[in-house]
Order: C-alpha cells, then sequence, then structure tokens
C-alpha cells in the first residue's frame, strides 16, 4: 500500500489519505464574504474525486482583513449558514474540511479600507497598496478577538479543524518578521516578541475550542537579514508546546523583491519542511509545486512530511486522487462509478 493513500491523523482527526488541497484563493465572492455557488462546486468536486483533506481558502476575520474585495468572510454569523452547507456536502463524500482564517495585513488591496500593519511600511510602492495603519496594543487585542470569533464560528460551521494563517506576507507572518516589524514594544524587537501574537493566537483557539489547529508559516521570507528556517524551527516547537496540531511550511510573500528567492521547481521547499519535521513530533505539511503522486510519495518516504498539499495540480485535475491510486494499483479507492475510466 502507497503512504500517500494510506489513512492518517491530525491531532484526533483521521484522514483516509494524505493527500491536502491547500488554502488557494480563488476571488469569486464579492463585498459579503459570502460562499458563493462557485465555492460550492469547486471544493465538491475535488471531495468527490477522493482528496483526503481540504483546507477552504483565506477567510477574513474582518471587512479590511481581506486581501480582496471578492475574498471569502468569517467576520459575522450572518456566514455561517453557507459554509455549514458546503461542509455537509463535502462530508457526504468522506472529506475533512479546515478552513484558514487570515487577516491580510498591509497586503489588503481592499479600495475602501486602510489597511492595517504591525508597523507603517507599505509592501509595495506600486498605487493598489495603501500605506498602511500601525496598530496600537488596544486593537491588537481586538485583532486577537476576530481571529477566535471567526475560530467559534468555524466550529459552528461544522468543519472538523481550523488553520491560521501566518505565512505569505499577510498581517501574522507581517509581525514574526523584523523587515516588517519595526515595533519597540512587546510585539516587536526579538524573535520571542515578534512570535508573540501568533502564540497568543494559537493558544487561546486551543484552549477554548475543541478542534485541530494547524498554522501556515512561510518558513524563509528569501531575503538576507529576514526571518529564516531556524525562526521557523523555533517558532514550530513553541507551537508544538501549545498543543498546535501540525505545521503547515510554505516560505516566501513577505517581501516585494526578495534578494535570495529560490528556485522555483518541483519540491523547492520540501527542504524546509523536512527541517521542520526533524524538530518536532507533531505532523507537518509540505507544500509547493508537488504534482505527481510519485513525488508524493517520495517526499512521505523519506520523512520530509506526514501530509502532501497538491495544489495547482488539484486546479488542473479534480480527480487526481484516482490517477494516484490506479499508478499504485490501488483501483478500490477510486469511486466506483469512475473505475471503468481507468480500465
Amino acid at each position: 500500500m502507497s503512504l500517500l493513500l494510506k489513512s492518517a491523523n491530525i491531532g484526533a482527526l483521521e484522514l483516509k489519505n494524505r493527500i491536502v488541497m491547500p488554502p488557494m484563493c480563488m476571488y469569486k465572492s464579492d463585498e459579503s464574504g459570502e460562499i458563493k455557488d462557485f465555492h460550492k462546486y469547486h471544493y465538491v468536486s475535488r471531495a468527490l474525486g477522493g482528496v483526503g483533506f481540504i483546507i477552504v481558502e483565506a477567510t477574513a476575520i474582518e471587512p479590511k482583513g481581506r486581501i480582496s474585495s471578492n475574498d471569502l468572510g468569517l467576520w459575522d454569523d450572518s456566514l455561517i449558514e453557507k459554509h455549514k452547507q458546503l461542509n455537509k456536502d463535502i462530508h457526504s463524500f468522506g472529506t475533512k474540511t479546515a478552513i484558514q482564517i487570515a487577516h491580510a495585513g498591509r497586503k489588503s488591496i481592499v479600495t475602501d479600507s486602510t489597511p492595517i500593519a504591525p508597523s507603517s511600511i507599505a509592501f509595495s510602492k506600486e498605487a493598489l497598496y495603501k500605506l498602511p495603519k500601525e496598530v496600537s496594543i488596544e486593537e491588537i487585542k481586538d485583532i486577537k478577538e476576530l481571529f477566535i470569533k471567526a475560530a467559534f464560528r468555524a466550529k459552528e460551521a461544522n468543519y472538523d479543524a481550523i488553520e491560521l494563517h501566518a505565512a505569505h506576507g499577510y498581517l501574522l507572518c507581517e509581525f514574526l518578521s523584523p523587515l516588517s516589524n519595526n515595533r519597540t514594544d512587546i510585539y516587536g524587537g526579538t524573535l520571542e516578541n515578534r512570535c508573540r501574537l501568533v502564540l497568543e493566537i494559537a493558544t487561546e483557539i486551543k484552549q477554548k475550542l475543541d478542534l485541530p489547529l494547524i498554522v501556515r508559516i512561510s518558513a524563509d521570507e528569501w531575503m538576507s537579514g529576514g526571518w529564516n528556517i531556524e525562526d521557523s524551527i523555533y517558532l514550530s516547537k513553541e507551537l508544538e508546546k501549545l498543543g498546535v496540531d501540525a505545521i503547515h511550511v510554505s516560505s516566501g510573500g513577505n517581501l516585494e523583491k526578495p534578494d535570495n528567492a529560490p528556485t522555483i521547481q518541483p519540491l523547492y521547499q520540501s527542504s524546509w519542511a523536512k527541517k521542520i519535521k526533524e524538530n518536532v513530533n507533531i505532523p507537518v505539511i509540505a507544500v509547493g509545486l508537488i504534482t505527481t503522486a510519485i513525488e508524493g510519495e517520495y517526499l512521505l518516504e523519506n520523512s520530509t512530511c506526514d501530509f502532501v498539499a497538491y495544489g495547482r495540480e488539484l486546479l488542473r485535475n479534480p480527480n487526481f486522487v484516482f490517477y494516484a491510486a490506479n499508478e499504485f494499483k490501488e483501483k478500490e479507492k477510486i469511486n466506483s462509478s469512475y473505475q471503468r475510466a481507468f480500465v
């Protein structure tokens, strides 16, 4: 039996295989932040296709926390019901779900609001990126509360897990980096201080909700003097101590023009995932131009990660899992209505 198609757990959550659909922004909502028909067909088709775990795209904790005006939101109770229906449909095919709760910070390009950030440093001089407002200590307390409320709504909507978005240059990631966080209070300066907000939010979610919690990080921000793998190992260890159930390892995104970007090629982020896995005892999800079943199997066989996230490949091929099952001669894992396509 292949490792890729073998069941495994994140916390108490059992997944039927180790194939993960990572969060990918679809930009198909509107000012309401609501789930639309597109989202239903988009996600449910991957569940029908056999994906073990779907992490719904970055979903904002407040309107000005959206990346764009077409992002999903979970900032109000009125938004819960459509998420609940989406989960019902996905669960009907045996797929488990998480939702990535997020705040875009200085990378928000929502037109009718001023972005916020740990420090008043714009992501880019391009017109669509505004100069963000530096948040006060009181506003940080409000941000934490918004994350917690969104997590409670996610549980009410029957998500099986929550992913906290601390990657790709969005708000929590901005706090982590010394290049986007110039604060001199308890949320800036030292590595411990810069990690404080992520750790405080993770602590509250784990204490208040009985759901597995995943944290997505950028393991390296590709810039001299910036956030790096050693910082990520420190953060991952601290998150593990708090009871976080998995680390989802990506990279980059915090700086417009990094000076140490990797060559973007298959498995280009996997070495960071492996280093984190070597330092924690909780599952690690690898992601980054992983496109074949053999690549995923290789990562698992070599203890690079515990789960494999297929992003672009699942956009191209909702039935990727069936192809993998055919390749590994495990055709019983192909939906019976589709097995004749693989004779």
